[in-house]
Order: C-alpha cells, then sequence, then structure tokens
C-alpha cells in the first residue's frame, strides 16, 4: 500500500536541516533553486513509488502542514 509519511522520521533533523544550508551557502539564487531542483529529482527517484510522489507534490501545493511534534 502506497502512503505517505507526514510525521517526523527524519533521524538528527537539526543536523540534516544544516546540512541543506550548507549545501545552499554561496550560491546565486538561481543555483539554489537548480540545487533545490536536482535534489527534488534525486530523492523523486529513490522514493520511486508514483501514487506516494503523487501525494507529496499535492501536500507541498496545498502547503498542508499534517507534520505533527513528536512526543
Amino acid at each position: 500500500m502506497s502512503h505517505l509519511i507526514t510525521t517526523p522520521n527524519i533521524a538528527d533533523a537539526d543536523t540534516f536541516y544544516a546540512s541543506l544550508l550548507a549545501a545552499h551557502r554561496g550560491l546565486t539564487e538561481a543555483e539554489s533553486h537548480a540545487l533545490n531542483a536536482r535534489l527534488v529529482l534525486v530523492l523523486a527517484n529513490h522514493i520511486g513509488d508514483r501514487k506516494v510522489l503523487e501525494l507529496a507534490l499535492a501536500l507541498a501545493r496545498d502547503g498542508a502542514q499534517t507534520v505533527q511534534p513528536a512526543g
């Protein structure tokens, strides 16, 4: 069954976020947008499940905030 995980699921999320910011450091706005586009495509390929990807697109497009605090 295809489902999109919308609860916190990243181990050491703060460190990942710092890595994401570091990847953008020193880039122009256009380069930063291009990095984001490449990252989305790499992660979409990794996920591979079209239904999950469609759910993620809909969630991102709608701007829904369904992530619940851990606890």
